[in-house]
Parts: structure tokens; C-alpha cells; sequence
């Protein structure tokens, strides 16, 4: 069975500070996302202004496991987002076909 990636791409607010939302990130993925089942890791992606989430985990199922515990946000989760403009949001889900490492 193949890994699963979570891929989303987005902008921060205007004004943002990078360093309280890389901290924010740091305590999401610390006290919630590798905490969950099948999780190999989370990769903070930036070209420019554009930011992409690059998530990875055992499994399609433990994704989508994932996905459906992430809808009702955290305290932590709600601080993290509290960066990002929801509305430049793109995001894809994809099964590793091949990995070369």
C-alpha cells in the first residue's frame, strides 16, 4: 500500500509575522498532527509569498482519518490558521506512486 500526501497551498495575511506562524506550526504538528495515526511527516513548503503544507502519512485511510478529525480545529489548529487567508487555499491529496530516495 502506498503513502498518502496532503498538499495545500497557500498565502499569509498581510502582515503576518513568519516567525510566530512557523512557531504556531511547530506547536500544531508537536501537540496534534504527529500525533495521529499513520503520520511520517509534515514539510513547510514557501517560493515568494506562496506557502505550501506538504503532509505525509502511512496510508490513504489514515489521511482521510485525518481530514475527518482536523474539522472541528483546536485552539492550536484555530492559532495557525489565524495566519493563513482561507480564501488563497488550494489543496490536493495524492498517493505516492513511486519515491525515489
Amino acid at each position: 500500500m502506498s503513502n498518502a500526501v496532503y498538499y495545500v497551498s497557500y498565502k499569509l495575511k498581510k502582515g503576518a509575522d513568519i516567525s510566530e506562524f512557523l512557531l504556531a506550526a511547530e506547536k500544531l504538528n508537536n501537540e496534534f498532527i504527529s500525533k495521529q495515526k499513520g503520520y511520517i511527516s509534515w514539510k513547510q513548503l514557501v517560493d515568494g509569498n506562496t506557502w505550501a503544507d506538504f503532509a505525509t502519512f502511512e496510508t490513504m485511510e489514515d489521511l482521510e482519518r485525518f481530514k475527518e478529525v482536523s474539522k472541528k480545529p483546536s485552539e492550536t489548529a484555530k492559532a495557525f490558521y489565524s495566519f493563513i487567508n482561507l480564501f488563497s487555499c488550494k489543496q490536493h491529496i495524492f498517493s505516492v506512486e513511486k519515491n525515489y530516495e
